[in-house]
């Protein structure tokens, strides 16, 4: 004999009804996951570029069109380049009241040699510990020429506002490769 349970209907509305606070409301809920993931796709971008007026760490980007120019990276002999750092830590938030950040995208400006350069982004104190940490991700570009241009996704996570980020560049096989560059973000509220 099989017992069958009638369960009775929630007084609670549908969860398609129910207005949320998105990035604002509990973190990690259904809600503020979908709001991140919408945010993300449809949101606009802010473009940073190298600082007129380098101060430390602390400020090294500025918005595009007001600053230096682009950034530039330089790979060693068959190795990693130094570490660049293209975000200090106050040149996030970008806009009032965001609370992270995440980079999105580079496009390449100008590059010294036609070749695959390898490029590794990382987010934390310094670039080296930002590797040891594990908080980079990599990516890799093939210049077809020396004025090649492009823009590379980026694919990291969201990073709290204040933190900073480094990139460096390798080409397999061969002594130093430039590679000028700017940097979009994704800011989010919370």
């Amino acid at each position: 004999m099989s017992i069958i349970r009638l369960i009775k209907p929630s007084n609670s509305p549908k969860i398609d009804r129910v207005a949320t606070l998105g990035l604002l409301g509990v973190s990690n809920s259904l809600a503020y996951r979908i709001a991140e993931i919408e945010r993300h796709l449809h949101s606009g971008a802010r473009w940073m570029e190298k600082a007129t007026s380098v101060s430390g760490t602390a400020h090294v980007a500025d918005r595009i069109g007001v600053g230096a120019g682009p950034f530039r990276m330089d790979a060693a002999n068959d190795d990693w380049g130094a570490w660049v750092q293209v975000l200090g830590s106050t040149d996030t938030p970008i806009s009032t009241g965001f609370a992270y950040f995440d980079p999105h995208q580079i496009i390449i400006h100008d590059v010294e040699r036609a070749n695959t350069y390898f490029v590794q982004m990382a987010r934390g104190e310094t670039g080296d510990a930002a590797l040891l940490a594990g908080s980079y991700t990599e990516f890799l570009y093939d210049a077809a020429t020396t004025k090649d241009t492009a823009i590379i996704p980026v694919q990291t996570g969201r990073a709290p506002a204040g933190s900073k980020v480094w990139a460096r560049c390798m080409i397999s096989g061969v002594d130093t490769g430039w590679m000028d560059f700017y940097i979009g973000l994704h800011e989010y509220e919370g």
